[in-house]
This record gives structure tokens, C-alpha cells and sequence, in this order.
């Protein structure tokens, strides 16, 4: 398994004292602690009128500034001085860095918001997940056989939530991908689960002669129409309505390029062979096949991995139960399997994605 070197060095060899290691699997013990306390820190106001107070707080100056109890904000704050994310001295609390970061970095704040709306209840349910290879902690928001199903009927916030997470990371990534796309010439695209339309808005902006077919579920298709209605280009979005893990269900052909962003790893590798096998039955040879996934081996940074990895387990017990963020070698295996070949790698696109240019082979 090839990794990416900040990667290959931290997970090659061991890099903590007898001592840290010890506490990180205290750490590891009271992580829902942890995550409940840090949220409400933010939830609350006390991180930001820490980072506003250079001076630092008293414990009432911070229990006022919040609305909170002398004994709430006291807790809050204990727990927060050993988690790291603020400090003590003299008498008063102020912010450290990473409080700083869990506060004003987008990333964090995106990814905290999901793992409470999305995942936090259902993740009580992994272990009967990974026993059953279904959804188990899905049934916290419906009786779907899958997330995607259930989409449009989730809590307003959990859904914006789940959007929010969705279109920062491949939000990141557009501009760069539309001149890997648009670097040849293409004139009419196959958006694979194209969800709420955001990459074919770009597109139709892009280029002023591209007409974009967009091909999901008919619930996704009515989120997309509602999506892009009444902005320009939306006439040269069109839908195309399937079940796209139905084996009997045929890619349309006549395309020039079809595009997959953040849709395979929604899928089983048996199952992504298998809608790349019926993708690579649509395509001439003068086809190519655009994959964009944040692949988790592919990241310049460590903690970049780190988010993926955890991710993945959203696919586990909230998505479908057999999906991940997928290794990059996984990905170019089921490529192959699928009758296709690599024909070219582009990788440190946005946030971390990397796109895998595909033709026939």
C-alpha cells in the first residue's frame, strides 16, 4: 500500500512517548466527551469571547458572557483546560491554538457540525454495522435502505448540514477541475450523481456551449431542478433519471465526457466495478471518464488523511453500510476490472482531491 510522504511517516513508525500514547488512549476513552464539550464551547459563545478577550476571563466573566451558570460554564471550562483547547493562568481562562483553530478553522466547524447532525447518534450502531454490512444508525432518521434515498426528508438542519459537508470539500475543488475537464473539447457531459447540480451550474458557466445531463435518483433530479432554476445555463441542464445500482439500468451514450465527483465513494468496490463496467459500455474510444475523489493516500498533509479515514465511517453506518473514502489503488483496481484504463492522474486539487482520467482500454 502506497502512501504520500507526510502520510508514509506517520503511519510507518511509531511517534509518540510511552507517556503521550497513554493519553491519547484516555483520550480515545472519552472521545464523546471530548466532541459534546468542544462543540458546546463553540455552541456557546465561550471559545469566541475568549478569542475576542486577550486578556483571558474569569470563570463569571465567561459564565456571564454565555448565559451560563457559574456551574455550567465551570465544568465546560475544566473539561476544555484538559482537553487543550484553552488555558489557565493567573486566574483567567484565554483561548489556545487549538481552541483557535477548532473555532475559526472552516474545516473543523464543517466537520463538527456534521458529526453532530449526521453521525453522532448512529454511531452507536457501528458494530451492528459492520456485522450486517447495512446502515444500522440510519434508523435514528428513517427506514431508507440508504441515505441518499432519505435525503429531501431529513431534518431541515441535518440536511443542511449534510449539504454544507458535501459542498465544502467539492466545492474546493471546481475551478481546477473544470480546466482538467474543459481541456478537451467537450460538448455534451454525463454528470453521475450530480445531486443538487452545483458541478453542472459550473460547467454551463464555464463553457457557454456545453449541455450537461445529469443522471440520479428521480428524488436527487427533483433537489437538482429546485436547485437550478432561474440561474443561468439551467437550460442546458437536463435530467436523466436512474437507479444507478441497478444492473439492468444502461448508461445514455453520446457523450463526450462522463463525470463522477464524490459518487463512487458511495458505493461498495463491487458495486463501483460494476457502474464503471456499465459507464465504459456507453463510451466510444474518444470517451474519457473524469473520477474526482478525495483519495485518502493522496494527501500532501496527514491530518488531511485523518478526516477521511474517520469519514469513511459515515458511509458505514449512516450512508449504506459498505462504502469508504477509497485508497487510490482500490479505486484504479476497480477501474481496471471495469475495462478501463488511467490514462492520467492529476492530483492537490482543492481541499485534497485528485482526479483519474479514464478511457477504454
Amino acid at each position: 500500500m502506497n502512501l504520500f510522504p507526510d502520510l508514509a511517516q506517520r503511519y510507518t513508525q511509531e511517534q509518540l512517548t510511552a507517556g503521550a500514547a497513554q493519553r491519547l488512549a484516555q483520550e480515545i476513552a472519552f472521545g464523546p466527551v471530548v466532541f459534546q464539550v468542544s462543540r458546546l464551547m463553540v455552541k456557546t459563545g465561550i471559545l469566541e469571547y475568549l478569542n475576542n478577550t486577550p486578556e483571558g476571563a474569569t470563570l463569571e466573566e465567561a459564565a456571564e458572557a454565555a448565559g451560563l451558570s457559574r456551574y455550567a460554564a465551570q465544568v465546560l471550562l475544566e473539561s476544555s483546560l484538559s482537553i487543550g483547547t484553552v488555558l489557565f493562568q493567573n486566574g483567567r481562562y484565554t483561548i489556545s491554538k487549538a481552541g483557535w483553530f477548532l473555532l475559526k478553522d472552516k474545516m473543523a466547524r464543517v466537520n463538527m457540525d456534521f458529526v453532530q447532525e449526521i453521525c453522532y447518534q448512529g454511531l452507536f450502531d457501528l458494530e451492528a454495522t459492520l456485522l450486517s454490512g447495512k446502515p444500522e444508525g440510519l434508523k435514528v432518521f428513517g427506514n431508507w435502505p440508504t441515505i441518499y434515498e432519505g435525503l429531501s426528508q431529513l431534518p431541515e438542519s441535518a440536511r443542511e448540514k449534510w449539504l454544507a459537508f458535501d459542498h465544502y470539500y467539492s466545492d474546493s475543488s471546481f475551478p481546477q477541475a473544470l480546466n482538467v475537464v474543459f481541456s478537451r473539447p467537450v460538448k455534451k457531459l454525463l454528470d453521475v450523481g450530480g445531486n443538487t447540480g452545483r458541478w453542472a451550474l459550473q460547467c454551463v458557466a464555464h463553457n457557454p456551449g456545453v449541455e450537461v445531463t445529469i443522471m440520479d435518483l428521480p428524488q436527487q433530479l427533483g433537489l437538482m431542478r429546485e436547485a437550478v432554476k432561474g440561474r443561468p445555463g439551467a437550460e442546458r441542464i437536463h435530467g436523466h433519471p436512474a437507479n444507478l445500482l441497478d444492473d439492468n439500468v444502461p448508461f445514455p451514450q453520446g457523450f463526450d465526457a462522463i463525470w463522477m465527483s464524490q459518487f463512487l465513494d458511495c458505493f461498495s468496490e463491487t458495486e463501483v466495478t460494476g457502474i464503471l463496467r456499465r459507464a465504459a459500455a456507453a463510451m466510444s474510444a474518444d470517451t474519457d471518464l473524469y473520477i474526482m475523489e478525495p483519495f485518502w493516500d493522496r494527501q500532501q498533509y496527514e491530518t488531511a488523511a485523518y478526516c477521511l479515514t474517520q469519514t469513511s465511517l459515515y458511509f458505514t453506518v449512516m450512508a449504506n453500510g459498505n462504502s469508504k473514502i477509497y485508497h487510490s489503488e482500490d479505486m484504479a483496481r476497480c477501474v481496471a476490472a471495469a475495462g478501463l484504463t488511467v490514462a492520467e492522474t492529476f492530483d492537490g486539487l482543492g481541499l485534497g482531491h485528485s482526479i483519474f482520467r479514464c478511457r477504454k482500454a
